[in-house]
């Protein structure tokens, strides 16, 4: 049977590259922090929680937005955007996609912004509810390198990486005796967030069964 397991701590992040860039979000951009602040709204944003950010290169600066109640952040910029949500699960997902697509739909209005490439991550510790995490870590670990030494591993770490995909499997540094789990996904500027979380939840769904963990809700 899987191992029972909760997860403590995780976390989204949905990044996404303009075709070019828009200069607009960089110099004159009131109309566009006006219009994203209104279709935020809804989740009780406030003024004090919106940020400009005018340090480092041009690329980095813009505007961040932070909705506290819902743990959300979106920051646009002149050649990209950012959306992150901390305590991100499944069962808020459906809220999640409401107000990014109420962020990027307000950028995209304001500016006619044209998004090329879209990447997302999730991060999650994993905490078994009776086994041992290393238990669970150490067949994705090189037999060749548990050799070197003649007393038992404590932890490890394995990356894969593909074109558009990467998966990090290590032992949490956040919490005693968990997993970190960390996979991410590039897709088209055109795929739409019920491609991209159906995607999401597919892989989570393979990386579990391969794990052999099955959360605890």
């Amino acid at each position: 049977m899987p191992e029972k397991v909760t997860i403590p701590i995780s976390f989204f992040e949905y990044s996404a590259d303009y075709a070019r860039p828009i200069f607009a979000a960089l110099m004159d951009r009131a109309a566009i922090v006006q219009r994203i602040f209104d279709a935020l709204l809804p989740w009780k944003l406030e003024i004090d929680n919106v940020e400009p950010i005018t340090t480092g290169k041009p690329s980095e600066q813009g505007v961040k937005f932070k909705i506290p109640g819902k743990k959300v952040t979106f920051l646009f910029g002149a050649g990209s955007c950012k959306f992150t949500k901390d305590d991100a699960d499944w069962a808020s997902a459906e809220e999640t996609i409401s107000i990014l697509s109420a962020a990027l739909g307000a950028l995209k209005a304001s500016t006619c912004a044209e998004i090329s490439e879209q990447n997302v991550a999730v991060a999650l510790h994993i905490q078994p509810k009776k086994a041992k995490f290393i238990d669970i870590l150490k067949p994705f670990l090189s037999p060749a390198i548990l050799d070197l030494e003649g007393e038992a591993v404590k932890t490890g770490a394995s990356i894969l990486k593909w074109d558009k995909r990467r998966v990090v499997l290590d032992g949490s540094g956040a919490l005693a005796n968990a997993l970190f789990l960390k996979f991410e996904r590039g897709f088209d500027g055109g795929a739409s967030f019920l491609e991209i979380a159906d995607q999401l939840k597919a892989d989570e769904d393979a990386l579990f069964k391969m794990l052999n963990v099955e959360e605890e809700l």
